[in-house]
């Protein structure tokens, strides 16, 4: 894989926008970067970046479900619903018990607002330079799954607490709306995103640290077996030309069968990655570049 085809676990820092946290990664690694999961420019945490031909993955990253660890104060609500709105509605600040009398409701399948300040897009526009712009923006409600939602302190108004939600969710929509079931206001002061899918927080890395970023690169197919809709195969040798042409492989030998199939991960009998496949379509979407071999697991 050299170092261009990678999945790498990347903490992003508070005060930096997701896009701009892969410039380290594109000088390092290789110049086609793109991530798996926008995080707001005030919020930190896990950020899975994928470069060169892993790029083409994204789809497997970005619908994995996600937690966080949200501060969340009460009594004001922002227009961006985070630090740096501007104040629009104020309340009286609600109990603890309040907050955990409302709680419940945000749980199971749920439909929630996107915030107006947002990257989505309405008639090929950003929401968020419509908003920007002055222009009344109206986001439609979409379902969304909450896991869970545990509180882990509360004081003079600040909540914090972990959130385990569904692909497509916002805690700020979360936050503004927790602040009006409980007769307050209420906006995100603080967002640490803590895992993605099996992925951790704990397993990521500084971008800046060349070398902790470098040998991050290595725990490429590791990290790939781990996402549940892989399957892995192996192909013979005789087999190899063609893949390295972008032909889908005549014939596989299943080494993990995944009931949550998308695609397939296609080693060498030396246990080496050799390309990624869409099973359903049968044709090759990643060609990786061999640098070392591995034990097929």
């Amino acid at each position: 894989m050299g170092t261009k085809a990678s999945i790498l676990l990347i903490n992003k820092k508070p005060g930096l926008t997701s896009f701009s946290s892969l410039n380290d990664i594109k000088r390092t690694i290789d110049p086609k970067v793109g991530h798996a999961g926008t995080l707001d420019k005030f919020a930190r945490g896990l950020l899975i970046v994928l470069t060169g031909s892993m790029t083409k993955l994204n789809v497997l990253f970005s619908t994995m479900d996600k937690s966080y660890r949200a501060e969340i104060s009460f009594g004001s609500e922002t227009d961006t619903l985070d630090p740096e709105g501007q104040v629009i509605a104020t309340a009286t600040i609600p109990s603890f018990e309040e907050i955990q009398q409302a709680i419940p409701s945000f749980l199971g399948s749920i439909e929630q607002q996107p915030p107006q300040y947002s990257a989505l897009h309405i008639n090929g526009k950003r929401a968020s330079d419509l908003a920007r712009s002055g222009k009344e923006v109206e986001m439609a409600k979409r379902p969304i799954t909450v896991y869970s939602f545990e509180p882990v302190s509360y004081d003079n108004g600040l909540l914090v607490a972990d959130i385990h939600v569904s692909k497509g969710t916002y805690i700020r929509s979360l936050a503004r709306d927790l602040g009006i079931a409980t007769k307050s206001r209420a906006h995100l002061i603080g967002l640490e995103r803590t895992s993605i899918g099996p992925f951790s927080l704990s397993e990521a890395v500084d971008a800046k640290l060349t070398e902790s970023l470098v040998a991050s690169v290595a725990q490429t197919d590791e990290r790939l077996k781990r996402v549940e809709s892989v399957s892995i195969f192996e192909v013979a040798d005789e087999e190899l030309f063609r893949i390295a042409n972008g032909s889908f492989p005549r014939a596989v030998k299943v080494r993990r069968q995944s009931e949550h199939e998308v695609y397939g991960a296609l080693y060498s009998k030396d246990g080496v990655l050799r390309a990624v496949a869409d099973m359903k379509e049968g044709r090759i979407i990643a060609q990786i570049h061999p640098y070392r071999k591995e034990i097929v697991g």
